[in-house]
């Protein structure tokens, strides 16, 4: 798939996504309610991050890939990691699964799987110790901060020499769309599957924004 198709088609996820968001936003909590209004705002600043994300001309390797790639599909054991669970996005057809694309789309897995932690511990902190949600922001911001550079500045060492990609530089807009993509696809999982939930994708969402 195409670049411009592939950005067709997460233009077209938006719209998968945001209608249910606005059709279900009574049924959500309160907080998330805003959330969910500000993102349905937001809808066309969505399009045009998409438009702009991926560079005109790139030079990129499409391989095999995990396709659900996050923190709970990594093991520890005896001073190793396992890696889990290569069937893919469960709501994606078997061909989707099968095909071959960027590894990117793993590396921004990852990284929305950073983002969830950091939502999901507020969340509980929020409906919990609400005194406690406000003083505690700028802390999660900075663990999601240092553990994604953390963990993109490791994996470009890794990568580098390869024929996965160029420089790192010439895939941060790549990288971003996919960020975006996953971001659409959790929020219509959590709002097929866990309401309670809807509020991580959404804040990731809007922060993607700015």
């Amino acid at each position: 798939m195409s670049r411009g198709a592939w950005k067709a088609r997460v233009r077209d996820e938006v719209q998968s996504t945001l209608d249910p968001v606005a059709q279900r936003r009574g049924e959500l909590a309160e907080l998330t309610q805003t959330d969910a209004d500000a993102l349905i705002s937001a809808r066309q600043r969505l399009l045009e991050q998409i438009e702009t994300a991926a560079p005109t001309r790139l030079e990129a390797a499409k391989i095999r890939y995990h396709g659900d790639y996050h923190l709970a599909q990594v093991l520890l054991h005896e001073n190793d990691f396992i890696i889990t669970d290569f069937e893919g996005e469960p709501t994606r057809s078997l061909s989707e699964r099968r095909a071959k694309h960027s590894p990117l789309r793993d590396v921004a897995g990852m990284l929305r799987s950073f983002n969830y932690v950091r939502y999901a511990g507020l969340q509980r902190v929020g409906t919990n110790q609400p005194k406690e949600y406000a003083r505690l922001q700028a802390d999660a911001a900075a663990w999601e901060k240092q553990v994604r550079e953390t963990f993109l500045s490791t994996y470009f060492e890794a990568a580098s020499g390869g024929k996965l990609f160029g420089s790192p530089d010439e895939v941060q807009g790549l990288l971003r769309l996919f960020e975006l993509e996953k971001a659409l696809y959790e929020l219509r999982y959590e709002l097929g599957n866990r309401l309670d939930w809807v509020y991580s994708p959404l804040r990731g969402l809007l922060a993607l924004l700015g």
